[in-house]
């Protein structure tokens, strides 16, 4: 892997791994989740693969912030929502 590739994908793997601590199905699942795709995909070395796998990540990331996001919203929505409601 190339230098700057190399530290994009550690940045992304970091990344990923501080989002996991909140992922529903705990931690741990994520985590392990997390460390097989990343090894599945170790020995690639063609750069262009490795941007588009990096990319892929990247639309995780925003896949789980929305995730997160609606959780919160949905949650915020039952507590007020509902009280004034009845």
């Amino acid at each position: 892997m190339a230098n700057p590739l190399r530290s994009e994908v550690i940045a992304l793997y970091k990344h990923l791994l501080y989002l996991g601590r909140d992922y529903p199905k705990g931690a741990t699942y994520f985590k392990e989740r997390l460390k097989h795709a990343f090894m599945k995909n170790k020995d690639e070395t063609d750069p262009e693969k490795i941007r588009t796998l990096v990319k892929r990540g990247d639309f995780v990331i925003k896949e789980l912030e929305a995730l997160y996001f609606l959780r919160k919203y949905r949650t915020m929505k039952h507590r007020y929502c509902d009280e004034h409601e009845k």
